[in-house]
């Protein structure tokens, strides 16, 4: 196995303000890299360009492809790695929820959320995802979950199909609690890095959110972590032999139950 250099970024995301949220990150992003090395995979917040904004027609992009797929496209072709982080994007009547994963070629893979937040109404104006996903990059296999996605660890649960798992978010201060608590599980029940990538500021609803944007390793303990309401971005190397090893020392895997996944809709 080799090794991965991942890039979170813990960013106060304008209320529907795209083009200012692309001039911030763009200058958040050249001002790290100028300090740092080169990064494999760069994370943004969920709904990274507008906020969590669900319930307003116009906050969401054509299918094909729109202003923000096209920044994103830029920013990976720019520093040469895989950016990724979720934008609202027109599907049938509704939208979906979707994690767009770029290439530096412009390759483009995605994952549509699958969980919806129900306190929040958020399956009245967004399309469940109906497909578990699986991305790879330089060999590593790397599961892409948003948000209330990690309260479900069925639907995360390790089947030795990837490696790393990453969640990005709007996961308000109010629960923060949860977040830090599910982040550390999901990474030891699994025996996987996971990555955690949340917002911070108070959104267009009122929400506060505190970040804790972190990178956990597979025992659980944090590498490293975003300081609470700073915009920052953390990076880290992370040795994938190292899991491999840990993996063969307990193996608690092979002593996992047998279960199938239902993928039927809400």
């Amino acid at each position: 196995m080799s090794t991965l250099t991942i890039a979170a970024v813990q960013y106060d995301i304008r209320w529907l303000d795209q083009q200012a949220n692309f001039n911030a990150l763009a200058q958040l992003i050249k001002e790290h890299f100028a300090d740092n090395a080169a990064a494999d995979l760069l994370l943004l917040p969920e709904t990274f360009s507008t906020g969590f904004c669900i319930n307003r027609k116009d906050v969401q992009e054509p299918e094909g492809g729109g202003i923000a797929l096209t920044w994103l496209k830029k920013i990976a072709k720019q520093y040469n790695c895989v950016v990724a982080g979720t934008v609202l994007v027109s599907q049938h009547d509704k939208k979906v929820n979707r994690f767009y994963w770029v290439f530096a070629d412009g390759t483009v893979e995605h994952y549509d959320k699958r969980h919806l937040f129900r306190l929040g109404k958020e399956q009245d104006y967004v399309e469940q995802g109906q497909n578990r996903k699986i991305f790879t990059i330089n060999g590593i296999k790397i599961l892409p979950l948003v948000c209330y996605d990690l309260r479900f660890p069925v639907w995360s649960r390790n089947r030795q199909d990837y490696d790393l798992m990453v969640n990005v978010a709007n996961w308000p201060a109010v629960r923060r609690h949860v977040w830090d608590t599910l982040l550390k599980a999901r990474a030891m029940e699994n025996q996987a890095f996971v990555v955690g990538v949340n917002r911070i500021g108070e959104d267009g609803n009122n929400t506060a959110h505190s970040g804790g944007t972190t990178i956990i390793n597979f025992d659980g303990e944090n590498i490293i972590c975003a300081d609470d309401n700073q915009q920052k971005i953390i990076t880290t190397k992370l040795d994938f032999s190292k899991l491999d090893e840990f993996r063969h020392k307990f193996p608690a895997f092979l002593d996992a139950d047998e279960f199938e996944l239902s993928l039927d809709s809400q």
